[in-house]
């Protein structure tokens, strides 16, 4: 099956790429990545294509294309993605490399970086692992700020 070009693809398959810099995919890094192609509209059926894409086995379907326009609905990609590396118990340098990437790609710049920190700090009063998401949220910030 050939993976058609699109934004989301081609986001999906540089935090893919990020994710198997060292060879290896933890189950860690599958939730991002599950969670990352739900949210960039990557279809289930383009997941092992893409797999291939990133391992090198296949042809990238993009050639010079650059998707770096920022869209509605990113900061919010990015949100979920940080909550899923937050719901397990480390963060690994791995999921941080995959978020900078990711962080990167979507432009998130600063002012939407605490926004999207304090949105966290506000649903932990409403989630049962609310104030662990938060313990592990102020690590983060404390081994991997945004500047």
């Amino acid at each position: 099956m050939s993976l058609k070009p699109s934004r989301g693809l081609y986001l999906y398959l540089k935090v893919l790429s990020t994710a198997l810099e060292d060879d290896l995919l933890t189950h860690d890094e599958s939730n991002i990545l599950k969670i990352l192609a739900s949210s960039l509209g990557v279809s289930a059926s383009d997941v092992g294509p893409a797999m291939d894409v990133a391992k090198g086995i296949d042809r990238s379907p993009f050639k010079d294309e650059e998707y770096d326009d920022h869209q509605i609905g990113d900061a919010s990609t990015y949100q979920s993605a940080l909550i899923a590396a937050l719901d397990d118990e480390v963060i690994s340098e791995d999921e941080w490399a995959m978020l900078n990437t990711l962080r990167g790609l979507l432009g998130i710049q600063p002012n939407e970086h605490a926004l999207i920190e304090e949105a966290i700090r506000s649903m932990s009063a409403s989630d049962e692992d609310g104030m662990r998401r938060i313990e592990r949220l102020a690590h983060f910030i404390t081994v991997c700020p945004y500047y």
